[in-house]
């Protein structure tokens, strides 16, 4: 922690001596001081405001990786559909962040449950806010609605994607958002009267503000609408719905772990903090860097446990379990990035991947389809990193993150005491129930108004012939050609080839 160096042209006067001008002089030297301390300071703001837009960009990023994930993990007759469904989830989102989502989650002044102003960022930028924070927070929104669509792929109709999206992104995600990082929010690790067993809730980048909330949403739609045709035979036996393209699968995984070091690692916001008004700053670059070390090792922990596993209990080495057990290990370390040792992020890897396992077996017995498993996936791989900080969160890095606050509770096996853990438990039930209610009811609605699921003969040929125009891949063109003249012609003839 470093401090801006105050200047007194008081002090500065038995420097001068005794005369007649060391009093102008003093003033002047403290005024030219002031303006080079003022400077550094806007420096200091030009320097966090780049780093939060590369960050934002990074997450935005991660719209690419969903595309592709979706895409290549969806059979060839729904590419279109999924990947169209993609990139409206992120336009659709933005306008209705926009008009509400920004205000309910951010707005000040505000009460614990629900931001109040900055309705189509009216008023705004504050004293508080500038507008890269808003392109930041918008782009959590639309992944925490690119989760949602992977679970109810090849079955939804395009109707429904439009109207889910614009509730999650606009309500349901920011409500919730607001309860867990606004500073007034009721369950805020940064509120100063810290309602919640005097701890709040450690989720730093959005296991369970973001996967949680996705995966939850996307249970409720895939369940509602009941799993894809042939999924399951007569017996209730599952039946393998391969994707089509694992290039692409591999390809938008790269493209998500490329972009989750914005979401993580960006969720500091700054890398220089700076206050203006007292003009104190200091550097969180170590920090940073320990968040960029910790995501990348459990990510890269359950990705290898992943193959092992899956390698005892089906004898194949398969690169898409691989792709989805590392994804698993990313959401999982998104809640305590921040707080937690290296090491500990190994085992947060390792347990995660038999979770993700284990999740998917239970999906099968239940009769649940979920072509991306997103539910598994960013549901229950997000819980068990919820639970994970609270047990491993290291002191001395939750009092370096949460500096304003010495002595909160940390990690339960750190010896840090059960209120952090408890915290985060509540966590747990009140995301389940109030995406349930609200998600679960939209899509209940969607569903007695029909317009949640295709019908059976859509759904047997492919949206992209149904609904897009046309499949996503052309094998051959057809296309017109002069054809060799007959002998004695003179005109010439065309082929389709």
């Amino acid at each position: 922690m470093a401090a801006a160096i105050s200047c007194s042209p008081t002090d500065l006067r038995p420097l001068l001596g005794a005369a007649a001008n060391a009093s102008a002089a003093a003033e002047y030297i403290c005024s030219r001081f002031d303006a080079v301390s003022n400077k550094f300071v806007d420096t200091a703001y030009a320097v966090d405001n780049t780093y939060l837009l590369f960050s934002a960009y990074l997450v935005f990023a991660m719209q690419f990786g969903f595309a592709m994930l979706c895409a290549g993990s969806v059979r060839a007759k729904n590419t279109m559909n999924i990947m169209l469904t993609n990139v409206l989830d992120a336009a659709t989102s933005s306008i209705f962040y926009y008009l509400f989502g920004f205000a309910l989650a951010f707005g000040k002044p505000s009460n614990g449950f629900i931001g109040q102003h900055f309705f189509g960022l009216n008023k705004f930028p504050s004293q508080s806010f500038d507008y890269g924070y808003f392109l930041y927070q918008w782009s959590f929104a639309i992944a925490a609605a690119g989760i949602t669509s992977g679970s109810i792929a090849e079955r939804t109709q395009f109707v429904a994607y439009l109207i889910y999206s614009s509730f999650l992104t606009g309500f349901v995600y920011p409500i919730v958002s607001h309860w867990f990082w606004s500073a007034d929010g009721w369950a805020s690790p940064t509120r100063a009267d810290n309602l919640l067993f005097g701890s709040g809730v450690i989720d730093f980048a959005g296991s369970g503000v973001v996967h949680l909330v996705g995966g939850i949403a996307g249970l409720w739609g895939a369940l509602i609408e009941g799993p894809r045709i042939g999924r399951f035979d007569q017996e209730g036996r599952s039946v393998a719905m391969r994707g089509h393209n694992d290039t692409l699968v591999v390809l938008g995984t790269f493209l998500l772990w490329f972009g989750w070091y914005g979401f993580n690692a960006g969720s500091f916001l700054n890398i220089l903090k700076a206050y203006r008004t007292s003009g104190s700053y200091y550097g969180q670059w170590s920090a940073i860097g320990r968040t960029a070390v910790t995501t990348t090792l459990a990510g890269c922990s359950a990705a290898l446990t992943t193959l092992f596993g899956k390698r005892l209990l089906s004898s194949h080495w398969n690169v898409t379990d691989v792709c989805k057990g590392l994804l698993g290990g990313f959401a999982a370390i998104t809640s305590g990035c921040s707080v937690v040792d290296p090491w500990a992020a190994i085992i947060c890897g390792f347990v995660v991947a038999w979770v993700l396992i284990g999740y998917n077996k239970l999906a099968e017995k239940l009769k649940y389809d979920d072509p991306l498993k997103a539910a598994q996936l960013h549901g229950g791989c997000g819980s068990w990193g919820i639970i994970f900080t609270a047990l491993f969160a290291k002191k001395a890095y939750v009092n370096e993150i949460y500096a304003g606050q010495p002595n909160r509770p940390y990690g339960l096996l750190m010896g840090g005491g059960g209120k952090l853990l408890a915290a985060h438990l509540v966590q747990i039930v009140v995301f389940i129930g109030f995406v349930s209610v609200t998600m679960g009811t939209l899509f209940f609605l969607l569903h007695k108004l029909k317009l949640l699921r295709i019908s059976t003969e859509v759904e047997m040929a492919g949206m992209d012939v149904t609904s897009h125009g046309g499949l996503a891949y052309v094998y051959n063109d057809e296309f017109s050609y002069p054809a060799t003249p007959k002998l004695g012609s003179n005109t010439g003839t065309t082929q389709s080839v």
